[in-house]
């Protein structure tokens, strides 16, 4: 089957799944070149297994609120590939959470945990419940049902999911409690524990983190470094938090940043201080991010307008600009305001977050843009790293994870560089990041049979 039937047919089998379709069709056009140069992967129809999860789990979720009323929401896990290892992949709770969206992600994974080295499978989970706006107790009884269920299809050695938008260290504290009260077993089975129980030092910090280290590697290779760049950062969440304390310590500086609500502009920069401010008005207070203006009247604050077709805040000047927000939130008009503006480097530190006409015009433009399953790969490798201590029963400390963090962003970025090269197009990161991940499932799934 060629590519354009297959994608054909994917379109077919998944009528309205935008997210998960547009997942596909980018991986697609960069891996046809490796499909002509190695034509046993379409003789073991590999492109064919890979869009098809290996097993889709959905399930209800009822759970009582603090009036003693009862909802129901629905669970997800998609299990999508473990040729390389266990399923491994976060969990999500939003109400925009459908299975689309958890295809794409879980399609995605596969590839990003490939690029890790790790021995990682690719999945993903969650639900449509929504975090904002509960209570602890709420959260705590949502969290219970959920793993109720869940419970029977992880573990260790099976899938072992991680945390992601709405999913934070309070809720992998409930979902871990619940497995464990089950199963009667302390184990391995969740990433994102607290670091009294199993849990990694650097973990929270390690998307952002990473982000940045592979944001300097290619800054490198262009003979540059971090030190002096203005920053654009959308979201205020973990990803964004730690890559804004990761582009300071590197001497660099944030200008912006965002939640649901708006974005922020601080011409002046965002330093430690006001960078501590953000974190606790984010993970003690639960804040908005308008509150940010009160304190530092430099600042200004823009509520988002969703009837105007672009985000402004990607229409200032600066030398990088870093999504770490959610899926899409570039469009082909804030991409020409970036290139318009001089930015010269865009990271991908959520999954997703640049529609293919925004992709498309920073490749054509010779803008350096590295997708997010190669630039924000370090969450699940410290997630890895956190299973691979927790399997030792031994416990690292955040300089030798860091260390471990940076050499694993650092060889991913070679691995992109290496592929790129080697099919073409030198530079070309969606197409190394593509080629280099395909081909290591490719060939573990050949090694295994067609099962």
């Amino acid at each position: 089957m060629s590519s354009l039937d297959l994608l054909s047919v994917v379109k077919q089998r998944n009528p309205g799944e935008t997210e998960f379709l547009q997942a596909v069709e980018e991986v697609y056009h960069s891996v046809t070149k490796v499909l002509e140069r190695h034509p046993k992967y379409a003789k073991f129809a590999i492109l064919e297994q890979l869009v098809e999860p290996e097993r889709v789990i959905s399930f209800r979720v009822p759970w009582v609120n603090d009036q003693g009323e009862v909802h129901v929401n629905r669970g997800i896990r998609v299990q999508m590939n473990s040729a390389l290892g266990p399923f491994k992949g976060g969990l999500r709770f939003h109400p925009s959470v459908n299975y689309s969206i958890l295809k794409f992600l879980a399609f995605e994974q596969v590839f990003k945990n490939s690029l890790t080295g790790l021995p990682l499978g690719g999945g993903k989970g969650g639900s449509d419940f929504d975090p904002k706006g509960k209570s602890e107790m709420e959260v705590m009884r949502f969290c219970q049902s959920f793993m109720l269920e869940l419970a029977r299809h992880i573990g260790h050695r099976v899938d072992i999911p991680a945390g992601d938008i709405g999913v934070g260290g309070r809720e992998i504290g409930f979902l871990f409690g619940t497995f464990k009260k089950i199963t009667n077993e302390f184990s391995g089975v969740l990433t994102g524990k607290g670091v009294d129980w199993g849990g990694s030092l650097i973990r929270a910090e390690a998307t952002g983190y990473g982000l940045i280290y592979f944001a300097s590697c290619m800054l490198a290779e262009k003979g540059n470094s971090m030190a002096g760049k203005k920053c654009l950062i959308s979201g205020s969440g973990n990803v964004a938090q730690y890559a804004m304390e990761k582009i300071l310590h590197e001497g660099g500086t944030p200008i912006t940043t965002s939640d649901s609500s708006g974005y922020i502009y601080d011409p002046e920069g965002i330093d430690k201080d006001k960078l501590k401010f953000i974190m606790d008005l984010k993970a003690k207070r639960r804040g908005r991010i308008n509150e940010y203006v009160e304190t530092y009247p430099s600042a200004t604050f823009t509520p988002r307008d969703p009837d105007i077709d672009y985000n402004p805040l990607w229409d200032h000047k600066a030398d990088c600009a870093f999504p770490c927000a959610t899926q899409n939130e570039i469009n082909v008009r804030d991409a020409q305001n970036i290139v318009n503006n001089g930015i010269h480097l865009v990271a991908e530190g959520a999954n997703m977050p640049c529609e293919p006409e925004a992709v498309q015009l920073f490749l054509e433009n010779g803008t350096p843009y590295a997708p997010g399953k190669a630039s924000n790969a370090g969450g699940v490798a410290t997630s890895g790293l956190e299973m691979i201590q927790n399997f030792s029963g031994s416990k690292w400390t955040s300089e030798e994870v860091d260390v471990k963090l940076k050499s694993i962003m650092e060889n991913i970025h070679k691995t992109c560089i290496d592929a790129s090269t080697s099919y073409g197009d030198a530079g070309n990161y969606v197409l190394g990041a593509n080629v280099a991940g395909f081909v290591r499932v490719a060939e573990s799934m050949i090694a295994q049979g067609v099962i």
